[in-house]
């Protein structure tokens, strides 16, 4: 019978769990095209590279899916149950929720472990090409679209306009063309007719002038003694380079060093690295400012206290033993020295700075592969007992709440996140933030649900506020009773 209810839960859950996940996996998508729509549009992008920047999105994206779709998903299944009275069945047959739930927290369990193997291994690779194809696309000029009556400057030294195009887009009227070489004068084109075409490779514009002049001047500049060429044509071959226009491929090696593309290992080891650079940059720091302070070299660390007081006795007579004839040079040259050492630190400063920022970054990228795994536990431990309280299937109410509760787990990781890397919480807490903030209500909804709670109930919410405002009815008449007495 236990095997029984097991999968009947199995079976509530795989449903909705696949519906919604590729639908929160759409719409994170589409986010991701909406954020990029300016540098996408006019691209002139074949179906090839659309579909390869569907698939690294998509996979860079799934671990942010899995929760939600975990937290919706969750809610549906048992808020389905709940208003069918399925769960009224089971608790009153002796079976406890919490036994009921445990084949779905396995399976929450086994769904974190997915989350994490993509995030570990999957997503750098996924985030490498990404971002290597994202920089193609955005440095990629704009489609080629020359319109009628309109200058078209995005060919390089060329600026091309034409009167009217037939409705086949090949044959061209009244066109002009600058040459800008910067020489005396641009040279120019003119022709009455022609036919415009791409090259089968895509790589040329090619121009079959009819009826038309070309004019040319050439010599120095600021100088009368120049040439002037006008060569007149029936029919003039002009051939344009499009390469500029197309999306070449980066190598894959230029981004490489990002920490969104390591995995936990190379992480750890990446960290290690880093906090050993950092030691031998406070070394080398003491070196520098050691070998500018000559004095610092005559230092004794054993010095005791009594040696110590008779120097600061002679720091302060210092200017007394000094003769006058040398107190500029020694100045100038006490000035010339701590200018230096200020220069020196100041340039170790923002050295310091920037290796701190660094090693955040990589230490909130290693939190993060954790934390959207545990995320699918957590929501889960929300999503399962606020279904089965407020007893609503369907999208409605699940979807509300899925909305409300997703919202607060990502704004909460934005801040931690956001914190962590202005250092005001360490990255083991701020990348942690949601999950310390949302366990705990998943606890208590638990605890609720289990005691069979009226949370979400709104007759228990309009009896509670009926016998509330009856007693305070009552409670107004008393005293009147008492006052006219």
């Amino acid at each position: 019978m236990i095997k029984k209810l097991d999968t009947l839960i199995l079976r509530a859950f795989i449903g909705p769990f696949f519906a919604t996940f590729f639908i929160s996996l759409f719409v994170l998508v589409m986010q991701f095209f909406w954020l990029y729509i300016d540098d996408l549009v006019g691209k002139g992008l074949d179906l090839l590279i659309i579909l390869k920047l569907i698939m690294y999105v998509s996979a860079t994206l799934i671990p942010l899916a899995l929760p939600l779709a975990m937290l919706l998903s969750s809610i549906m299944t048992f808020g389905n149950l709940g208003e069918t009275f399925e769960l009224v069945a089971i608790k009153s047959a002796g079976i406890s929720l919490a036994r009921f739930m445990r084949p779905l927290f396995i399976t929450a369990i086994f769904i974190a472990g997915i989350a994490f193997v993509f995030s570990n291994n999957i997503i750098p690779v996924a985030q490498l090409k990404l971002s290597s194809l994202k920089y193609d696309i955005i440095v990629a000029k704009p489609a080629f679209d020359i319109k009628e009556g309109i200058f078209y400057n995005q060919i390089k030294d060329f600026s091309i306009k034409i009167g009217k195009k037939d409705k086949n887009d090949s044959t061209i009227r009244n066109i002009v063309i600058f040459e800008k070489k910067f020489n005396l004068q641009d040279n120019v084109l003119i022709a009455d007719s022609g036919i415009m075409r791409v090259t089968p490779d895509k790589k040329f514009l090619e121009f079959i002038l009819k009826d038309g002049w070309r004019y040319e001047e050439k010599g120095q500049r600021f100088s009368s003694n120049t040439d002037y060429i006008r060569l007149g044509f029936k029919e003039y071959k002009k051939v344009f380079d499009l390469s500029t226009f197309q999306v070449n491929e980066t190598s894959d090696s230029s981004f490489q060093y990002d920490p969104k593309m390591l995995s936990v290992r190379q992480l750890n080891y990446t960290l290690d690295s880093l906090e050993k650079n950092n030691k031998k940059m406070f070394i080398r720091n003491n070196q520098e400012i050691s070998s500018i302070l000559s004095f610092a070299k005559n230092t004794d660390s054993s010095a005791n206290a009594k040696s110590s007081v008779k120097f600061i006795g002679i720091v302060n007579s210092f200017n007394k033993i000094i003769p006058d004839s040398l107190k500029t040079i020694i100045y100038d040259n006490a000035n010339s020295q701590l200018n230096n050492v200020k220069n020196i630190a100041d340039f170790q400063a923002d050295e310091f700075i920037n290796k701190q920022k660094n090693i955040r970054q990589h230490e909130i990228e290693w939190h993060r592969k954790f934390t959207l795994s545990f995320a699918c536990i957590v929501l889960f431990l929300i999503g399962a007992p606020l279904g089965s309280i407020i007893r609503k299937g369907g999208l409605g109410m699940p979807l509300v709440f899925s909305v409300i509760f997703f919202v607060i787990f990502h704004l909460f990781n934005t801040f931690g996140e956001k914190l962590t890397k202005e250092s005001v919480l360490s990255a083991s807490l701020g990348m942690w933030l949601s999950t310390i903030i949302l366990t705990p209500v998943g606890i208590f909804l638990a605890y609720k649900a289990m005691r069979d709670s009226q949370l979400f109930n709104k007759e228990f919410y309009y009896r509670t506020f009926r016998g509330l405002r009856k007693f305070i009815t009552n409670f107004k008449s008393s005293k009147s009773l008492t006052h006219e007495q």
